[in-house]
């Protein structure tokens, strides 16, 4: 019982904080930036919100599958399989969370005073220590959250997840896999104990 726990906290930390990297990445540059097809880029950042996780994971799955584009690379050049491993866990998560953490990651940059930003540049700052001395410090309640709800996300991927990664015990089985495969071998007992696992880990999140 406790190996999909472990794997899920792992999982989702691992994922959050590549979330939290390419949101921050993806939010500045598109809040603060001159971006061409920004609506086309954004729309892409969001997407695996909207659309069902099953969905997420077969787009996953025909990229790092053994004969897609990514999946093939890796196996031929370096020797490593995305599919059925806990990276595979750590991809589907980022990827269903890192919306979350880019929604957050916009409103707190647009939420700045640009005309702090101004002065500091004024000054003679350059871009980026008028983002980690003034835009970062400002945002940070909107990042926080961010960050939270990322890992919150992650914490709870299951449709994405099985397709990309399956359901292996011990490997990557995760909290909500685990809950699926418990609730349909009729380990009602077990089931429950990781439900109430996965709602103290809600509550406190």
């Amino acid at each position: 019982m406790f190996e999909p726990i472990i794997l899920s906290i792992r999982v989702a930390l691992v994922a959050t904080a590549i979330a939290f990297f390419l949101g921050i990445f993806f939010a500045y540059l598109l809040t603060k930036k001159k971006v061409p097809g920004k609506n086309i880029w954004e729309t892409i950042l969001i997407l695996p919100m909207i659309l069902p996780p099953s969905i997420v994971g077969y787009l996953l799955l025909k990229l790092f599958g053994k004969r897609g584009p990514i999946g093939a690379f890796l196996l031929d050049t370096f020797g490593i399989q995305v599919v059925f491993t806990w990276i595979a866990c750590v991809i589907a998560a980022t990827v269903v969370a890192l919306p979350l953490m880019y929604q957050n990651a916009k409103g707190a940059f647009q939420s700045v005073d640009p005309t702090l930003e101004i002065a500091a540049r004024t000054l003679g700052s350059s871009s980026f220590k008028v983002f980690r001395t003034v835009t970062m410090p400002l945002s940070i309640p909107g990042i926080v959250s961010g960050i939270v709800l990322t890992f919150a996300r992650a914490l709870g991927e299951f449709g994405a997840t099985l397709m990309l990664a399956g359901n292996i015990p011990g490997r990557t089985q995760t909290i909500p896999t685990a809950i699926y495969y418990s609730v349909v071998t009729g380990k009602e007992d077990e089931a429950m104990s990781l439900v109430v696992v996965m709602v103290l880990f809600s509550f406190a999140l």
